[in-house]
């Protein structure tokens, strides 16, 4: 099978490209990426399989020129609310499956407007199986199995800062706690504003029980187009706390309400942020992470049911293995739906799950995220 990982030499994706090197029924692996020499410093320490070409992804002739004729592209270019649709686009002109990391909103709703097309050109296209959504989506989704009626699914995600860096994270995490975000309510979807309803949510350790807000994750989005709940909603927050107060201001002063001025805006974080960081780890001995939660609240039968999973690990692994493990079970012929889909849609959890907790991704149940959870 031959793959080509765009955005592959990224801090995420390259988890997912050094994960497939390593399967023998991937024969062909391009890392494709704007920084070339990153993407040819990845390549040569991964074998004679692996190779490296330089894209650009606001080019679609070159994008699609690149994309075709492989057996599944990895979408690891972000932001997503610039470059989601862009190369699902180029996919579809290229006739190549999709699997992505898409972790906003705005680009999800506006990715699965593709699905009839998709469909009809008899492709898989799946959106956002990285860490949230995508291993969010898969525990929603397993939790749903033992309802007969939902509630609320209530999705929440919580990190140390320093768990990873990276423009297209600083830019994604300022973009998401601006504006009007998604949520579904009632049975509809409703538009909210970002870094509103402050809640605190507990996290398996060492994120542990932190402040989280509404923002602009697709779980809203995708979650109830393929689970049947009353209400989905999306939290997420970060355990150095003064950093979403931080993108919260930049939000409320309009500092980031353009993509220019969040370009700008992320480009000054950027310079200053890291510093004041480094300076305050000094003071901290606890590991980095990243961690998410999900509760399920319902009814089977006549008895009322309250579940809850939640899952950590470093958050390259939680973002960047379950895009491999998603690429494999396509590859495999595991996945036969037909569209653009979010990962609920279309994997089967026990099996998706099981891969993930082989590769060091911790899983938990219960309220109190102590007691693992057996996958």
């Amino acid at each position: 099978m031959r793959v080509i990982a765009l955005g592959g030499a990224g801090a995420m994706t390259q988890i997912a490209v050094k994960d497939l090197a390593g399967k023998k029924g991937v024969k062909e692996l391009v890392i494709a990426d704007y920084n070339i020499g990153a993407a040819e410093a990845l390549a040569r320490g991964l074998g004679d399989k692996c190779s490296a070409k330089q894209i650009d992804a606001n080019n679609h002739a070159e994008l699609v020129d690149a994309i075709r004729g492989f057996d599944v592209a990895l979408g690891g270019i972000g932001p997503f609310y610039k470059y989601e649709v862009k190369i699902a686009k180029a996919c579809l002109e290229a006739r190549t499956p999709y699997v992505s990391l898409c972790d906003d909103s705005d680009a999800a709703a506006e990715v699965l407007k593709l699905d009839r097309d998709v469909a009809e050109a008899g492709l898989t296209m799946i959106t956002g199986c990285g860490w949230t959504p995508g291993v969010t989506s898969i525990l929603a989704r397993k939790g749903a199995q033992g309802f007969d009626e939902i509630d609320e699914i209530a999705v929440a995600w919580g990190c140390h800062v320093g768990d990873t860096e990276g423009k297209a994270v600083t830019l994604h995490t300022t973009h998401i706690f601006t504006g009007n975000v998604p949520s579904y309510q009632r049975g509809r979807e409703v538009m909210i504003p970002a870094g509103s309803d402050p809640k605190r949510v507990r996290f398996p350790e060492p994120v542990g029980e932190i402040t989280t807000y509404h923002v602009g994750h697709p779980e809203p989005v995708t979650i109830p187009r393929y689970i049947r709940a009353n209400t989905v909603t999306l939290r997420g927050g970060l355990v150095e706390g003064w950093l979403c107060q931080l993108a919260r201001l930049a939000a409320k002063i309009r500092l980031t309400t353009t993509d220019r001025r969040n370009d700008v805006f992320g480009i000054i974080y950027n310079a200053v942020a890291p510093p004041v960081e480094r300076f305050l780890d000094t003071f901290s001995h606890k590991e980095t992470c990243s961690a998410c939660r999900v509760d399920l609240k319902g009814r089977a039968g006549n008895k009322s049911m309250n579940i809850i999973y939640g899952a950590a690990a470093h958050m390259n692994l939680l973002t960047g293995l379950p895009l491999s493990v998603a690429a494999q079970m396509l590859l495999e012929n595991k996945i036969s739906q037909k569209g653009v889909m979010g990962p609920e849609a279309c994997i089967d959890p026990d099996e998706f799950l099981r891969r993930l907790a082989s590769g060091g991704i911790r899983f938990y149940e219960g309220d109190a995220m102590t007691e693992r959870l057996a996958v």
